[in-house]
C-alpha cells in the first residue's frame, strides 16, 4: 500500500503538471507551507516544496499563464513553449514525490515521469488548437478553468486517497494517449487538406 501510495503521488503530480505546471506545484507549496495536508514521513522530500522561491516564482508564472491560456492562438504558443519545460517539471515533481531511490530506478522514474507529463501536454496543446480553429473564443476560457479544475481535483484526490488516485491517474494516461493520437490525426488530416487545396491550380 506504502508503494502504491507514492506511486499515486507521483503519478498524479506527473500526469497534472502537463495540464497546468505552474499551478500544480504553486498549490502543492501552499498547501505543504500552511498544513493545509500533514506530510507523511514517507512524503518528506515534497517538503522542498514549501520553499518561498518556489510558491513565489510558480505563482507569478501561474498568473500569466492563467490569461496567456484563455487568449486563440497566444494558447497554443504557450504550450508550444513549454513542450519543453513541463516535462521537466513533471519529472522534478514526481522524483521529489518518490524521495531517495537506487540511481538506476531513479533514471526509469524520470524517464517514466517526464513521458507521462510529456503525454498529458500533447493532449492539453492538440486539444487547444483544434479550439483555436473553431469560431468562438469562449472555448478557450472554458477549456482553461476546466483543466484549472482538473488540477484542482486531482490535487485533493492525492491528498485524500493517494492509492485510489494511482489507478484514476493510469487511467486517465490511458485515456490521454487515445485522445492525443485521434486529436493529432485529425489535425494532421487538416494540414495536408488545405495543403492540397493550395496546390490546386484553377481551372481557366
Amino acid at each position: 500500500m506504502e508503494t502504491l501510495s507514492l506511486l499515486g503521488v507521483a503519478l498524479g503530480f506527473a500526469t497534472l503538471s502537463g495540464i497546468n505546471l505552474y499551478l500544480t506545484t504553486f498549490l502543492a507549496g501552499l498547501a505543504i507551507r500552511f498544513n493545509w495536508v500533514d506530510l507523511a514521513e514517507k512524503y518528506e522530500s515534497l517538503a522542498i516544496l514549501e520553499n518561498p522561491w518556489i510558491i513565489g516564482v510558480s505563482g507569478v508564472f501561474f498568473l500569466i499563464e492563467f490569461f496567456a491560456d484563455k487568449i486563440p492562438w497566444l494558447d497554443s504558443s504557450w504550450d508550444a513553449v513549454h513542450t519543453f519545460i513541463r516535462p521537466i517539471g513533471g519529472t522534478l515533481l514526481a522524483l521529489a514525490a518518490l524521495g531517495e531511490m537506487d540511481p538506476v530506478v531513479s533514471v526509469i522514474a524520470a524517464l517514466l515521469g517526464g513521458g507521462t507529463t510529456l503525454i498529458t501536454h500533447a493532449t492539453k496543446a492538440g486539444g487547444r488548437l483544434l479550439i483555436n480553429m473553431s469560431p468562438e473564443p469562449v472555448s478557450n476560457t472554458v477549456a482553461s478553468l476546466s483543466e484549472d479544475g482538473l488540477v484542482l481535483g486531482g490535487l485533493g484526490l492525492m491528498a485524500l486517497a493517494p492509492v485510489v488516485s494511482f489507478f484514476v491517474f493510469l487511467a486517465v494516461v490511458i485515456l490521454a494517449i487515445w485522445l492525443s493520437r485521434r486529436t493529432w490525426g485529425i489535425i494532421r488530416r487538416g494540414i495536408s487538406g488545405l495543403k492540397k487545396r493550395g496546390q490546386e491550380k484553377p481551372v481557366v
